[in-house]
């Protein structure tokens, strides 16, 4: 039934599409003929490079500056008209990724109960061996996660031995300023008992602000702020405040949430910036702000580490580096990178549609761990990745 409406959507919305621009271009070619024809014809022009004379056209007589203006609002049209396709475009990938999200997940259940369904056949098969031997036959649940939309739970423990593997990826949103800006980020404030549940999302120089979960998905009850400081590229909200790189500079920045102020900015000693080392295909995101049960971090690289990551833990109220540690990975190979439980997690890329994550460090015994857990992309490029 999905599928279904995203085929009615389609026809509805973009039966004439290919014509529009047409439209526009036929008209400004109409438009660009008669200001060249009136152009040609002699007259008298003022200091203010306005043409007083008037062209006899057909059944009609035009003024230059009536042309100027017909041609001014046929650029507009067009700009509003593809500005207008951009979101029935947005909205039409959202429904479509909904439905291959929703395909995956049936085709998961599917093969679980087959899989139920074979071990049952099996436990009845040896029913009476088990009578004999006393080793009862046990069904296996298998490892399933569905994605939920739900409010997610609280913050977890640490007593356990890292990351196992990553569940089916779930579409929550596409921007709202159109599918050209993939760069960005969103996520909840990820301080243990934050003083309010505030969830972000955020393109370009501008995010948006909910108070629960259930508004981000449903895109309402926001605040729309433009931070005017950096791009919403690596970026973490931690305690009602925002942390990001500040525009041009190696400096990070802290902003108050509630008031959208500056609060606080500070050097980050010896971090590259201006592009110099990212990650791959994921230009502008020099400093990537990460964040876990306990602390804020800052990933970067430095001339000194020839480019290799460096891991340092932040103080949130002063931005001072509290300690560093520098890995072997070479920040502009890895297509990201996040933290989890103070170990360093390094992502990447295995096709166009799955990741691995690779790599990790443990920032308390400074050991690194050789890890393979595979997740999948619902881009061909990971323009980020949080805890």
């Amino acid at each position: 039934a999905l599928q279904s409406s995203i085929s009615l959507l389609s026809c509805l919305m973009f039966p004439n599409s290919a014509r529009a621009p047409t439209y526009f271009v036929m008209l400004n070619v109409t438009v660009a003929t008669l200001l060249q024809l009136v152009r040609d014809v002699p007259g008298s022009v003022d200091k203010g490079s306005i043409c007083h004379c008037v062209v006899h056209l057909p059944k009609d007589l035009i003024r230059m500056q009536q042309l100027e203006q017909l041609r001014s609002t046929a650029q507009e049209l067009m700009g509003k008209y593809e500005q207008e396709l951009s979101r029935v475009a947005n909205a039409n990938l959202t429904l479509k990724l909904l439905a291959e999200s929703d395909q995956r997940s049936f085709h998961a259940v599917s093969q679980d109960v087959d899989v139920l369904e074979g071990q049952l056949s099996e436990c009845e098969r040896e029913k009476e061996q088990e009578e004999a031997s006393g080793h009862p036959c046990t069904l296996v649940m298998p490892k399933t996660e569905f994605p939920k939309i739900s409010s997610p739970q609280g913050q977890g423990s640490c007593a356990h031995g890292g990351l196992q593997n990553i569940p089916r990826p779930l579409v929550m949103q596409l921007n709202w300023i159109g599918f050209s800006y993939k760069a960005g980020a969103w996520g909840p404030d990820s301080a243990p008992n934050p003083a309010s549940s505030l969830y972000w999302p955020g393109y370009s120089h501008y995010y948006w602000l909910h108070k629960c979960y259930d508004d981000l998905v449903l895109l309402k009850k926001y605040e729309q702020w433009k931070t005017g400081y950096g791009d919403c590229n690596g970026n973490a909200l931690y305690n009602n405040f925002m942390y990001f790189n500040y525009y041009g500079t190696g400096d990070m920045a802290k902003v108050d949430l509630f008031s959208n102020t500056l609060v606080l900015w500070h050097p980050l000693p010896g971090a590259t910036y201006k592009n110099h080392f990212s990650y791959a295909s994921v230009p502008w995101k020099d400093l990537d702000f990460a964040h876990d049960e306990k602390h804020l971090w800052v990933l970067y690289a430095t001339k000194e580490s020839k480019g290799n990551l460096v891991v340092s833990c932040l103080s949130a109220s002063t931005l001072e580096v509290e300690k560093p540690w520098h890995t072997s990975q070479y920040e502009p190979a890895l297509s990201g990178a996040f933290m989890a439980c103070g170990l360093l997690y390094a992502v990447c890329s295995l096709s166009t549609h799955q990741g691995e994550i690779f790599y990790g460090f443990d920032t308390s015994t400074r050991q690194k761990r050789h890890l393979s857990i595979l997740l999948d992309k619902m881009l061909e490029t990971l323009h980020g990745i949080n805890y």
